[in-house]
């Protein structure tokens, strides 16, 4: 493969437009490129995460998670292109079938805390749900996958489920909430 990226800087941008895979340009504050920016956003939270010590099986889960969040970028980047199947939904929900089998009910909220990687987990989390915001009111206004929506909105429920796994394999409780004011 020949180099994708010989050049960084083009200075096609400096004008407050940005290229989108089509060819087409858009302002680079377009409810578009918030979305791909949150995307990556959550991409790179992700990274952060899994320099942390966890299981094995979420590293794997965790890396093809962010194959995936590469091609939900290049879905809003080329509007009309569809690349998310749903088989990779299925995968998801597997894996929070599977995850959820081996903890203990939840019987109050938790919050983010525990583990460093936890933590970063529940970062992850709350920066998931806000690009499932932003794709949400991206398709509002133009087409954007339903994949893309349920793949997102499902990874939120997996991290956190990750949370709780990581903790629970690293011998840490969750932080329960106290309702001080019950």
């Amino acid at each position: 493969m020949g180099n994708r990226l010989s050049k960084i800087y083009t200075r096609t941008g400096d004008d407050g437009t940005t290229g989108l895979g089509d060819g087409s340009r858009i302002n680079k504050d377009s409810l578009r490129v918030e979305a791909m920016g949150d995307v990556d956003e959550l991409n790179s939270v992700i990274g952060i995460m899994m320099t942390e010590n966890m299981p094995d099986i979420l590293s794997i889960t965790l890396t093809q998670i962010q194959h995936d969040l590469f091609n939900v970028g290049g879905e809003i980047c080329i509007p009309g292109y569809v690349i998310l199947q749903q088989s990779r939904i299925d995968d998801l929900e597997h894996a929070i079938d599977t995850l959820n089998e081996n903890l203990p009910p939840l019987k109050e909220f938790i919050l983010p805390g525990g583990t460093k990687a936890a933590a970063y987990c529940h970062l992850a989390r709350t920066v998931c749900r806000r690009a499932e915001r932003k794709l949400v009111e991206l398709h509002r206004n133009e087409k954007v996958t339903d994949i893309s929506l349920q793949y997102l909105n499902r990874l939120s429920d997996l991290l956190f489920v990750m949370c709780r796994t990581i903790n629970k394999e690293a011998g840490v409780s969750d932080v329960l909430w106290k309702n001080e004011h019950a």
